[in-house]
């Protein structure tokens, strides 16, 4: 659920400068006492799509995660941490294995 949050974040606020290639990836989910740490990958097929996700001094990214955690916090009824890395994975879209590791079929 934490990966479709990120992911909708992606898609509402890069509009229609990023295709549907991109693909979230949960690292890591801790449950603390204070809060939950999630640590995300978003997975893009292009060095531009990662630069179009991370904008202008990282201004993107960060509104991305803010808007997701916010709705994570929400959901969960406690405060979250998250943390979001991109990396370009090339032509992931057309590779089966990757696909189902990504949770397609």
């Amino acid at each position: 659920l934490a990966a479709e949050i990120v992911r909708e974040k992606v898609f509402l606020l890069t509009g229609e400068e990023i295709p549907y290639a991109t693909a979230v990836e949960i690292d890591s989910f801790e449950e603390k006492a204070e809060r939950i740490v999630i640590e995300a990958t978003i997975h893009v097929e292009k060095p531009s799509q990662k630069k179009i996700v991370i904008g202008k001094g990282g201004g993107k990214i960060k509104e991305i995660g803010t808007q997701a955690r916010l709705d994570l916090e929400a959901l969960l009824g406690t405060k979250v941490f998250l943390r979001l890395w991109v990396r370009v994975q090339k032509n992931w879209t057309r590779n089966a294995r990757t696909l189902r590791d990504f949770g397609y079929r």
